[in-house]
């Protein structure tokens, strides 16, 4: 998982994580976005998404030798 994924994961689920939290989010739907937040921190602070393995996606740069 490249650099820019992880911090557009991580600046998503900051912006879930506000809207629950004030209210602009209830409910249900506000507790199933909290859950893929949680996710796409673990998948950020961990380095790997098990759906990008599945579909083949690979979001590393390589450098060329």
């Amino acid at each position: 998982m490249g650099n820019t994924d992880r911090i557009i994961r991580v600046i998503i689920a900051i912006i879930v994580a506000a809207l629950y939290f004030t209210g602009t989010v209830p409910g249900i739907l506000g507790i199933i976005l909290m859950v893929v937040a949680a996710v796409f921190v673990l998948t950020s602070f961990f380095s790997i998404c098990p759906l990008y393995a599945i579909v083949g996606i690979d979001t590393c740069s390589t450098k060329s030798s």
